[in-house]
């Protein structure tokens, strides 16, 4: 038990950490919410570390993917991307 909590909070720390690499606020915000709730959803349908892990990696891209939308959409990026 005391393992799965550990890969658990090593994968959300992960996860929370690349957040901050996202472009826009909305795609921050998608990518670690996305995250937070498909890991969640993993772990309800699979119950095991492993589905709880990849529910959080498929959770953050399509948050990720949502949140650059919303960017996109509110001009955000004003020349079509974000600028490193």
């Amino acid at each position: 038990m005391n393992t799965r909590i550990w890969i658990a909070a090593a994968a959300a720390s992960g996860v929370m950490a690349l957040a901050g690499c996202a472009g826009g606020p909305n795609e921050q915000l998608g990518t670690a919410g996305g995250a937070v709730a498909g890991g969640v959803l993993g772990h309800a349908i699979g119950g095991n570390t492993a589905s709880t892990v990849g529910g959080a990696a498929i959770g953050g891209l399509v948050g990720n993917s949502v949140g650059r939308s919303a960017d996109q959409r509110n001009n955000y990026y004003p020349n079509n991307g974000p600028t490193y």
